[in-house]
């Protein structure tokens, strides 16, 4: 059996990773790929009552399980499917049930942290950090969480001067020297996004020839 490719790609809240992976998986269809997003291994948090839960700070590598995520990517690697959890960002919770994720050619890993967690960092083939400007990425930070998270204006503004800000300088845009590849001006730019795909592509044809070397 041929080993995965795995694909890291990091970036700040709202620099683009998503808008990149769906590029991806537009290219590519879902078959060849799977997915670990690392927002899926936030810790479960329903020990504490909600007003700790909103002065937690999500935006610290602590805030995830990351070694579970390591140890999911390597059986992933291994050829055996996991149970990824789902969480739920209303509640800041972990559900009951989880999502299945079956081995594929290509193993794509996503979140802020990624490229700052060594335990995932070295198992990448490709490393991809998304960049955008500061208030590029708070717009769109207030969007979504305006519209998916159900969350007041004063609420988000005041956790990205808390947290989400300080630690993305700490350790965030310190990641992006790990990255092979930095798609600058965020996940809208084609030139680049194109540039990547073409690499996959390559990747793929070595997999599925089994050219590609471990």
């Amino acid at each position: 059996m041929n080993p995965p490719v795995v694909l890291g790609i990091a970036g700040g809240s709202g620099s683009g990773k998503t808008t990149v992976l769906n590029h991806i998986l537009r290219e590519f269809g879902s078959d060849p790929i799977a997915i670990l997003d690392h927002d899926a291994y936030y810790r479960d948090l329903s020990h504490l009552s909600p007003e700790k839960r909103a002065r937690f700070n999500f935006d610290h590598p602590d805030a995830l399980e990351t070694q579970l995520m390591r140890e999911h990517l390597d059986r992933l690697i291994e050829g055996e499917p996991i149970e990824k959890p789902v969480y739920d960002f209303t509640t800041h919770t972990r559900e009951e049930e989880t999502e299945t994720v079956a081995p594929r050619p290509i193993i794509i890993i996503e979140g802020i942290l990624v490229l700052a967690e060594p335990v995932l960092e070295e198992q990448m083939d490709i490393r991809i950090y998304v960049d955008a400007a500061d208030d590029v990425r708070l717009m769109r930070r207030i969007r979504r969480d305006m519209q998916e998270r159900g969350r007041s204006i004063e609420g988000i503004l005041r956790q990205y001067e808390r947290t989400v800000r300080p630690m993305h300088l700490e350790f965030v845009e310190p990641s992006k020297r790990e990255a092979d590849i930095i798609i600058p001006r965020g996940g809208h730019n084609e030139v680049a996004t194109q540039m990547v795909m073409s690499r996959i592509q390559e990747l793929l044809r070595s997999v599925e020839n089994g050219t590609l070397q471990s």
